[in-house]
């Protein structure tokens, strides 16, 4: 990446192992895109008082035109109890977008025109 990922805890103490999960997962994404500019990427804990722990992730992606931005929180899913699942389903959603992106820089995607 062009410039350095930051990563943001929110209700919830810095953790080494979540941090190296998610760069992990960052560093995967320039394989879809190389211009990425920047990444953003917020892991908020659940508040005592919520039912249910669940995990969000919410990813910001500076790419050259455009910010890309998904906030991943399914409230269905319990599979999001588990913060490091959180993270892998959000890069996975950023990375569609990413894709979706590419496929539009590169003008893959058939433009449609009114008649």
């Amino acid at each position: 990446m062009q410039l350095p990922l930051q990563i943001t805890f929110h209700n919830m103490e810095s953790s080494p192992f979540l941090e190296a999960c998610v760069r992990e997962h960052a560093a995967k994404l320039e394989r879809f895109f190389e211009h990425i500019m920047a990444c953003h990427v917020v892991l908020d804990a659940p508040h005592r008082y919520h039912k249910g722990k669940l995990y969000t992730v919410r990813i910001d992606l500076t790419v050259p035109g455009e910010e890309l931005v998904v906030r991943h929180a399914k409230p269905a899913d319990p599979a999001h109890e588990d913060p490091k699942v959180a993270i892998r389903d959000a890069f996975d959603a950023i990375r569609r977008e990413l894709e979706d992106h590419a496929r539009r820089r590169r003008q893959d995607v058939k433009a449609h025109t009114a008649s």
